[in-house]
């Protein structure tokens, strides 16, 4: 059984529309999965603010869940036969998560399916079903924005934009693209579940990313100028002289488009030392001779 929305939100019974949406945007931003990647806990407690707010986030849902309509999960009271005022009963909501940081929680969604008792009167509008399709994008696709095209069952197409910085499992809604409505009532939309496709040198961190930058022994110990790459193309990074393996060098804004801040995430870049593949007698003996003269502890534990 689903808690009550107001209880998880924190907010009182008659607190206004306005303190709600207050209250779970702030609280949606502390447990946003994109924010807090690998966190279960926060990514659970994110579903629950979701869940609670499509409940109380919603002034027609609100209502009915206050005369007792619907319960905590959205779902009909099996003995209320009153139905919504111009619309039918709602069922429970989506639960996506499909809030993309470009308007951060400004599409806070209202997924009901309508259907009503008639009572020989006419017939309830009622909403069209939602429809769900999953689309692989790659990883540089995804860092970058795109436009993809969508292949419905049904033969039809969706061209959609897909937002720079969307993350893995994110869900993308278009409004107005899924089944139709009956007797007048408003077209389902279309929720896109988007799925990255991993990169071979890439690796996403929140907005950060991770890559690894190999360097030639020469380099690590005499410091050079090398290129790295980026999700927007090759950089100049400097290796100063006597860098370790290991090592790891931040290029502020080289990551992912954050659109809460405008700005991009960090390019963390761990430095790894490659040895020539055969090491010749001239590089064995000038580190023979050089071993005797400068000994030093490398830290071993």
């Amino acid at each position: 059984m689903a808690d009550d929305p107001y209880t998880v939100l924190g907010v009182a019974k008659d607190a206004s529309d306005d303190e709600i949406r207050r209250t779970f945007r702030k609280l949606a931003k502390q447990s946003h999965p994109d924010l807090h990647p690998g966190n279960a806990a926060a990514s659970e407690r994110f579903k629950k603010f979701t869940a609670a707010y499509e409940i109380v986030g919603d002034p027609e849902r609100r209502k009915a869940f206050d005369r007792g309509e619907i319960d905590a999960a959205g779902e009909a009271r099996r003995n209320f036969h009153h139905a919504y005022p111009g619309g039918g009963q709602r069922g429970p909501g989506s639960r996506s998560e499909e809030f993309g940081f470009s308007d951060i929680f400004s599409d806070l969604f209202n997924d009901g399916r309508g259907s009503a008792r008639t009572g020989g009167r006419a017939p309830f509008a009622r909403r069209g079903q939602d429809v769900r399709y999953t689309l692989e994008v790659d990883f540089l696709e995804a860092a970058r924005g795109t436009k993809k095209r969508v292949t419905m069952p049904e033969g039809g197409v969706l061209d959609l934009g897909v937002p720079a910085g969307v993350a893995d499992g994110q869900v993308l809604r278009l409004r107005g693209k899924g089944g139709a409505g009956a007797n007048g009532g408003e077209t389902g939309d279309a929720l896109v579940e988007v799925k990255v496709r991993p990169h071979p040198d890439f690796k996403r961190a929140g907005f950060d990313v991770q890559c690894d930058a190999p360097v030639t022994l020469d380099e690590a110990v005499l410091g050079a100028k090398i290129e790295v790459q980026t999700v927007d193309g090759r950089v100049a990074l400097t290796i100063p002289k006597g860098t370790s393996s290991g090592r790891v060098f931040r290029l502020k804004g080289k990551g992912i488009h954050n659109p809460a801040t405008g700005q991009g995430g960090d390019l963390l870049v761990t430095i790894r030392i490659v040895l020539p593949e055969v090491i010749d007698e001239t590089l064995s003996y000038f580190f023979t001779e050089w071993r005797e003269k400068h000994r030093y502890d490398p830290g071993r534990k």
